[in-house]
């Protein structure tokens, strides 16, 4: 099977910019370690020529604006950015550009505007789904307003994107489960998930210190993950990316009070879903027993999260299944993130 190479992507972040408020459980400024300034034509030429650096044999480069709201900040703002990249695109530098927004921005005579720029992708800062929870966590937009945006989207040539997060004030189990089936049906390309982190510096942070807020831990969060990533691929919604970027940052306890962090939060979740899988493989070939060696067949980018974090599935299976003996089989036939089995 012939793996499709990712764009590499030039990062602008633009912290805040654009925002009506400050969510709960946002500080922008700490995550991207920078301070909320839109950057100007030097900023963006110097960050752009920095990662071109790194684009190999890749086939495509994508400029990225995250970090803020990008459709809030004003007509003037957003065409000023988009014509800075635009001598890129005409030199063949950059072939796409994507950026991050809030629902509630959506508009007919705003995506008019940007239509001829080269924006290949519009990313949505849905959260949730649930109106209880966008309350308390101090959205400012409806699950509507995701409706909405979602159906002008559609008319239109972007990419869709959702980005979703778990351990949010006031969700539940059956809440976030529900939230994610609703915008699974809406039908986006793809969704991004976070896990909460309680930051320095925003709301939660106070409502964390007051007792009001305790975050998820790492086992629960993983587990209600590995069950949105289920929900989101029935309805072929690819999930792209889980879990927030490594970073010192993320590594400073001063910064990030609480909450389920872990350097490779995608791949733990990826573990446990082919771990998952692998039992359910072993449990119909099973009924009818043929060896008591097997082979778990796995694309080669697919082996360490069937081995686990320092093995862990590996040996989980042993325990579970200990009359049988297992070997990992490489094989690109098979699909990143599935496992096939056979008997010696």
């Amino acid at each position: 099977m012939i793996q499709v190479q990712k764009p590499l992507v030039i990062p602008v972040f633009i912290p805040h910019a654009g925002c009506p408020h400050q969510c709960a459980f946002c500080n922008q400024s700490i995550i991207t370690s920078q301070k909320s300034k839109l950057p100007d034509k030097t900023d963006i030429h110097n960050i752009v020529q920095q990662y071109l650096q790194y684009k190999g044999k890749r086939e495509s480069v994508e400029l990225a604006f995250f970090g803020g709201n990008f459709l809030g900040l004003g007509h003037d703002k957003i065409l000023q950015l988009l014509d800075i990249i635009q001598p890129y695109i005409k030199e063949k530098k950059i072939d796409g550009i994507r950026f991050s927004t809030r629902p509630d921005t959506i508009a007919r005579t705003t995506l008019d505007l940007i239509r001829p720029y080269n924006v290949s992708v519009i990313e949505l800062g849905v959260q949730s789904m649930n109106q209880e929870v966008l309350i308390k966590s101090k959205r400012g937009h409806t699950g509507n307003d995701t409706i909405n945006a979602i159906d002008i989207l559609k008319a239109y040539p972007f990419k869709i994107g959702v980005q979703v997060m778990v351990g949010l004030p006031g969700d539940t189990e059956a809440s976030l489960f529900e939230s994610t089936k609703k915008l699974a049906r809406l039908a986006p390309d793809f969704a991004r998930i976070y896990p909460l982190m309680v930051l320095k510096g925003s709301m939660m942070e106070r409502w964390y210190c007051q007792g009001r807020y305790q975050p998820l831990g790492l086992e629960k969060s993983i587990g209600l993950v590995k069950k949105m990533v289920g929900i989101f691929r029935a309805a072929n919604v690819k999930v792209i990316r889980i879990g927030l970027q490594a970073s010192d940052m993320m590594e400073d306890e001063s910064m990030v009070l609480a909450g389920p962090w872990h350097p490779a939060f995608g791949h733990l979740v990826f573990s446990e879903i082919l771990y998952d899988l692998a039992c359910s493989k072993i449990e119909k070939y099973k009924r009818e027993p043929k060896s008591r060696k097997l082979f778990l067949r796995v694309h080669p980018k697919s082996e360490s999260q069937l081995r686990g974090n320092k093995n862990s599935n590996f040996k989980r299976l042993g325990k579970r299944y200990s009359e049988i003996e297992f070997s990992i089989l490489l094989d690109e036939i098979i699909p990143l993130y599935q496992v096939e089995i056979s008997g010696q």
